[in-house]
């Protein structure tokens, strides 16, 4: 084999393995663009949900007319839908922009009371806290109202479409009275050809 043949293949191999080496190309996008990928559940729905829902519910007589801002807890979303949707995103979302309202406080919910008792009981039953610096058990304060949902979802294919049709309902419950004092959906209709 001469020098140039060696040369050659050296530099051919080298090319291939820092292609193979170099993987997939990364950008950023912006988070609030429309997500078109496919007809599933994805982040636009998302932002679409919460802000619908979160608007709605500040407009609420409950909350509008409330001198005070009420203390609620809130429900993990129920999916009803036949895909996997982390519904505490949805949760989440909609308690952020919530408290950023400034027009609501939230109550620990039932998900995370566990952490909440199991802090009470580290600063109280430990001995490791100055006595006057220790929050005490028996004042965390109940919510008036908890908001709870659920999120459904229909879906129809043929060999060249798939039409998904999703329902999201959010309902606000007074804890006293057990009465829904509001409730609003927001509805999406995505539709995917081949």
């Amino acid at each position: 084999m001469n020098a140039r043949k060696i040369t050659f293949f050296s530099v051919l191999l080298c090319s291939a393995f820092l292609i193979a080496c170099s993987g997939p190309q990364v950008r950023y996008g912006d988070a609030k663009g429309v997500e078109t990928v496919n007809a599933n559940y994805g982040s636009t729905d998302l932002q679409m949900i919460a802000e619908s829902m979160t608007r709605s519910l500040l407009q609420s007589k409950p909350i509008s007319a409330s001198k005070d801002a009420p203390r609620v807890t809130l429900a993990e979303v129920k999916n009803k839908t036949s895909e996997y949707i982390d519904t505490t995103v949805i949760t989440d979302k909609i308690r952020t922009q919530l408290l950023k309202s400034g027009q609501v406080r939230f109550a620990v919910s039932i998900s995370e009371m566990q952490n909440q008792v199991d802090e009470l009981k580290r600063q109280n039953q430990t001995g490791l806290y100055k006595s006057g610096t220790i929050s005490k058990t028996g004042n965390m304060q109940g919510a008036q109202y908890r908001i709870e949902g659920s999120i459904a979802s229909i879906v129809k294919t043929n060999k060249d479409v798939k039409d998904v049709y999703y329902v999201f309902n959010l309902n606000l419950i007074d804890n006293e009275s057990g009465l829904i004092e509001w409730a609003d959906e927001k509805e999406i209709r995505k539709t995917a050809t081949r």
